[in-house]
């Protein structure tokens, strides 16, 4: 799969609650690996982009299948817009 086609999936917990739908997809580019995925436009502030990464993303090793939909499993760290 190619990361441009998580864009504009819907997010959905495991129990089926809608969380939103991937806006930007964060890469940790010294491991190579997909970090997480934001469900809103990550601001240009430093400070309106934490509050984002914060409460409007997963993390990537939470999701359980991409398919139509994106399945997670949410965490304590993860919030949900």
């Amino acid at each position: 799969m190619k990361l441009s086609d998580l864009y504009g999936k819907e997010v959905f917990t495991d129990t089926g609650k809608f969380l939103g739908t991937v806006h930007e997809i964060i890469i940790d580019m010294e491991k190579g690996v997909v970090s997480r995925l934001l469900m809103d436009d990550l601001p240009t502030s430093a400070e309106k982009a934490k509050q984002v990464i914060n409460e409007k993303s997963i993390k990537f090793e939470n999701v359980k299948s991409i398919a139509d939909v994106v399945v997670v499993t949410p965490s304590k760290s993860s919030s949900s817009p």
